[in-house]
């Protein structure tokens, strides 16, 4: 979906080699398997928002028990990219973020470094694409929004 410029490394490596990335990936409180629904949207309580537009396009193209899954990897212009693909498998630490029967799923390591963003569909005349808006993890990011860096 999006131009990939360097290397990618995946949130548990990130970890590994990142003290900071450690600090936020151990702020995950007891919530982090909790399953969120539209009505329980808390301010600073690790949400993903679903846009209507992002809703409306899942709908249109999951079927089953598919959904969207966001993550979070090394990489970009930025340093961090966000990557999102179709998956049909939840794992133990994943976060499900279900609105009007649209689901997104975001592993608990790549969450701290999205926790109170927006998941929108664009769809413009030279491409449509899943992005993340207002991201208050995020420092700056690419003219695209593919990547950004986050806040330390």
């Amino acid at each position: 979906m999006a131009a990939v410029c360097g290397l990618s490394l995946t949130a548990a490596a990130l970890r590994a080699v990142a003290p900071w990335a450690r600090l936020l990936a151990s702020s995950r409180g007891p919530q982090a398997r909790r399953v969120a629904s539209s009505s329980s949207l808390e301010a600073g309580d690790g949400q993903i928002h679903l846009t209507a537009s992002c809703v409306q396009r899942l709908l249109e193209i999951t079927e089953g028990s598919e959904f969207l899954r966001l993550e979070v990897e090394g990489g970009g212009c930025s340093g961090f990219q966000y990557k999102f693909s179709l998956d049909t498998v939840i794992n133990p630490d994943d976060r499900v973020f279900e609105q009007g029967g649209a689901r997104v799923v975001v592993d608990s390591d790549s969450l701290a470094f999205v926790k109170g963003a927006q998941v929108d569909f664009s769809q413009e005349l030279i491409r449509s694409s899943f992005q993340v808006l207002n991201n208050p993890q995020a420092q700056q990011g690419c003219s695209c929004g593919s990547s950004f860096s986050i806040k330390l």
